[in-house]
C-alpha cells in the first residue's frame, strides 16, 4: 500500500502522485482530448500529403488539409520540420484495437507484455526517426508553455490502457494510475535509448528486461490493489 505524508499544520493529507496524475487527466479532460485529436489530425494530414505529393508540404498545406488555421497548426508544431519528422511515425504505432483483436487472454501481465513487445518492435525499426523526433521535442523551453497542448502524442498510454481494460476492475483508481505511470517508463523510445546508449543491450536482451519489468509492475500493482481492499 502507498504511504501518505502530511506536514505539521497541514489541512489534510498530501496528494499522492497517482492522484495528481488522475486529476491532471480528468480535469479538463474534454479539452485535453480535443487537443490530442487536433494534433493527431495534423499528423495524419501531413502523412497523406507526404505520400501523395512530389514535394514536402508546407505548414499552410498541412493546415488546409486538416481543416484548421495556420495559426492552430503552428501552436501544435512550431516548425514544419517538427511536423514532418513525426508524421510518418504516427501510422507505424500499432493500434490498440487491432493489436488485441484476436487476443483471448485476460491476464493483465500477458496483455501488457504483448503491448510492450509491439511498441518495442516499432521503436527499434524506426530508431533514427524517433531520435530526430525526440531532438525536436527537446527544443521546447521548459516552463514556456502556458496551456496543456501536448509536446508529443501519447501513444503508449492507449496501448497500456487497452492491455489493462479487461481487468480494470481489479485495480483501485490510485493503483491503476500509478501502474499506468510506471509502465510508461518501460514503453517507448526512452527505454530504447537507455538500452542503446546508457546501458547497451542487444534488442532481444533489452526486450527481455522490459518484459520482466512490465510483468513485475503488474504483479506489484495487483498485490497493492488486493491489500487495499482488505
Amino acid at each position: 500500500m502507498s504511504a501518505r505524508k502530511s506536514g505539521a499544520g497541514a489541512a489534510g493529507p498530501a496528494a499522492s502522485p497517482a492522484g495528481d496524475a488522475r486529476s491532471s487527466r480528468t480535469s479538463g479532460g474534454g479539452r485535453a482530448n480535443q487537443r490530442l485529436r487536433t494534433r493527431k489530425e495534423l499528423l495524419a494530414a501531413a502523412a497523406r500529403l507526404m505520400r501523395e505529393g512530389e514535394h514536402a508540404p508546407t505548414l499552410e498545406d498541412v493546415a488546409k488539409e486538416a481543416l484548421v488555421s495556420r495559426a492552430t497548426a503552428y501552436r501544435y508544431f512550431p516548425s514544419i520540420e517538427a511536423l514532418l519528422v513525426e508524421a510518418p511515425l504516427d501510422a507505424e504505432v500499432p493500434a490498440a484495437d487491432a493489436l488485441f483483436a484476436d487476443v483471448t487472454t485476460l491476464d493483465p501481465a500477458e496483455r501488457v507484455d504483448l503491448a510492450e513487445a509491439a511498441l518495442h518492435a516499432m521503436c527499434y525499426a524506426n530508431q533514427a526517426q524517433l531520435r530526430a523526433l525526440l531532438a525536436e521535442s527537446l527544443k521546447a523551453e521548459p516552463g514556456t508553455r502556458d496551456d496543456d497542448r501536448p509536446l508529443r502524442q501519447n501513444r503508449r498510454l492507449a496501448l497500456i490502457e487497452a492491455a489493462l481494460a479487461p481487468t480494470r476492475g481489479r485495480f483501485d483508481d490510485e493503483t491503476y494510475e500509478r501502474l499506468c505511470a510506471a509502465l510508461s517508463l518501460v514503453f517507448g523510445l526512452e527505454s530504447m535509448i537507455v538500452f542503446s546508449d546508457v546501458h547497451p543491450l542487444e534488442p532481444d536482451a533489452a526486450r527481455a528486461v522490459k518484459s520482466w519489468t512490465a510483468r513485475a509492475l503488474v504483479r506489484a500493482a495487483l498485490d497493492d490493489a488486493s491489500e487495499a481492499r482488505r
